[in-house]
């Protein structure tokens, strides 16, 4: 006989009359309901499978989805034990009656397996089995699969009933198997917008933060953070080249605290992976770090590190750093990744140039505003005490001739000296009043307001609470000044303030004193270059006394000072 009349004779039309059938039918549309409650596609074919040696009272079922190859990428199963599933020496491979069902997708029914012309046996510790049910799943003239069944329970072997049972759950199977396979592209194509979404996220943020900010090392800390996230890697490094010079300096590690990656802080062009990258200047990544254990610390290679990504940093065409991120295991790098990197390493070196050049240009600022500082002191200052020596020196001569008019010259000759010493003081904005020794408190906050009006001629609100005149003493009263004074120092300075509302008072048994200006403010975590050291002398001035210090500030919405003290402190500066 042949394979194909064994065929014929053995498979059955598909349209059956049953009179049984009303039960079979309830059990194959709650089954089939049971098919659309779960949308992924592994457990759709478990409960396709489960439904299918229920429906048919089979002792063993199985349900396989065949690859382009032959074989087959999926294969459920259901009543066997997982100690019988581990006998078995490996999954079917798509050949005997599963390649027979692949082959024709045809259904077979059969009451022994071992007589059809095409079974090829079991692999040892695989149960032996007898009855046979094969039915195809397919969808518009396309094989999705096929549902095996084998030893029919209660019946010898499987009826014409329990082939259309199965068959009307196929087609049902089918639409599920589709509705599935969709949903996994769903869910695919959203993963892949939202990683598109982070990753175009990230490049916008880069370019924001580092077009404008001379904070460049903490900028690039929570850039490297973003890109080790979005790449899922272990930790990260980036390598600054020295200006003028030709090596690259580690200046921001992330990722695992307690693992350096790196044997040494800085590598020369062409040294090691990382000056291999700087002289490339393209994307690199190497899946062997044997070739680099000179250069890496030991414990990296025997935590299981095997793959590292180097990102050239380029800017005007040239190579300002190295970005370099680690893997445990293997990395594979597709094309797209590569051109995301070469973006963030073109964004980063944009931003590193673009802070050297707002250095460069505060740099040259300051030149500039000493050389006009000098020139204005020669030739307002320096030419107006010239004229009062000048006078002195004719007033010599008149103090025998005319001492009447020598008087007169000399007192106009101390009014002009005292004027240049507020003019030079308003350069150097000193503001320092005579002593705070010996004096308390409120008279010393007058003093330092007056002084402040007079010489930066802004408007000042100056209130003081009396009972902070008696809970404020010794040391934490002269601090309280000094740091009033360091503060009007900086409005004066900086903030190009109208009004300055000097305060302080007491509330909770606290004293609370605050420097506020109505001035253009600042943003504080970029402009404390500018302020030189005085908020951080301030706030340590606060610390030694037992205070708080804080810094509000805004651009555009001036800047408030407040120091916390303990009422009655005493505590001595160190």
């Amino acid at each position: 006989m042949s394979v194909d009349q064994y065929h014929r004779d053995q498979v059955p039309e598909r349209i059956f009359e049953s009179g049984d059938s009303h039960s079979g039918m309830r059990s194959l549309h709650k089954a089939t309901l049971s098919l659309y409650t779960d949308l992924s596609l592994d457990g759709v074919l478990r409960r396709i499978t489960v439904a299918a040696r229920e429906l048919s009272n089979a002792k063993y079922a199985a349900l396989g989805i065949p690859n382009e190859k032959g074989g087959l990428d999926f294969f459920i199963t259901d009543g066997m034990s997982e100690k019988e599933m581990q006998r078995i020496p490996h999954l079917p491979v798509g050949k005997g009656l599963i390649g027979e069902m692949i082959k024709w997708g045809d259904s077979i029914r059969i009451p022994e397996i071992s007589d059809h012309p095409k079974a090829i046996g079991f692999p040892p510790g695989h149960p032996k089995m007898h009855s046979f049910l094969g039915i195809p799943i397919s969808a518009y003239g396309r094989p999705l699969g096929q549902i095996y069944l084998t030893d029919k329970q209660d019946a010898p072997c499987f009826t014409e009933n329990d082939q259309r049972l199965i068959e009307m759950l196929a087609g049902h199977a089918a639409a599920a198997i589709e509705n599935a396979r969709l949903y996994r592209q769903v869910i695919k194509n959203e993963a892949e917008l939202t990683q598109r979404n982070e990753e175009l996220e990230l490049i916008h943020d880069l370019t924001s933060a580092l077009s404008g900010s001379i904070r460049l090392e903490g900028l690039l800390g929570e850039m490297l953070e973003r890109v080790i996230a979005l790449f899922s890697a272990q930790s990260g490094d980036i390598f600054i080249v020295e200006e003028g010079g030709d090596q690259f300096n580690l200046v921001v590690h992330r990722g695992q605290e307690d693992l350096t990656i790196w044997e040494r802080k800085g590598f020369r062009i062409g040294e090691g992976f990382i000056g291999a990258v700087a002289r490339l200047g393209d994307v690199a990544w190497k899946n062997d770090l044997e070739d680099e254990a000179e250069y890496l610390q030991e414990s990296v290679l025997e935590a299981g590190y095997g793959t590292l990504i180097g990102v050239p940093l380029i800017s005007r065409g040239q190579v300002v750093g190295v970005l370099s991120l680690t893997f445990l295991g293997a990395r594979i790098v597709s094309e797209r990744e590569v051109g995301l990197l070469e973006a963030v390493g073109a964004g980063v070196g944009l931003g590193i140039e673009n802070a050297r050049l707002i250095r460069q240009a505060r740099r040259l600022a300051v030149l500039e505003e000493r050389e006009r500082i000098g020139m204005d002191l020669h030739d307002g200052i320096i030419q107006s005490i010239y004229a009062i020596g000048l006078t002195l020196d004719s007033i010599r001569l008149l103090i025998r001739e005319n001492p009447d008019e020598a008087v007169t010259h000399l007192e106009k000759a101390i009014d002009g000296l005292n004027a240049n010493i507020r003019d030079i003081r308003s350069y150097i904005l000193d503001l320092q009043p005579s002593q705070f020794k010996g004096k308390g408190f409120a008279q010393g906050l007058s003093r330092l307001s007056q002084e402040f009006k007079a010489n930066s001629r802004m408007e000042v609100d100056l209130r003081i609470e009396p009972e902070v005149i008696s809970d404020l003493e010794g040391d934490g009263c002269e601090a309280l000044l000094l740091i009033a004074q360091e503060a009007l120092a900086n409005v004066a300075k900086h903030s190009k303030a109208t009004k300055v509302w000097l305060s302080a008072r007491n509330m909770d048994e606290r004293i609370y004193m605050q420097i506020i200006d109505n001035g253009q403010g600042f943003e504080l975590d970029q402009e404390t270059e500018l302020l030189g050291h005085g908020l951080s002398n301030m706030a340590q001035r606060a610390r030694r006394i037992g205070g708080e210090f804080e810094t509000v500030s805004s651009p555009g919405e001036g800047t408030t000072i407040t120091v916390r003290l303990k009422a009655n402190s005493n505590s001595k500066e160190s």
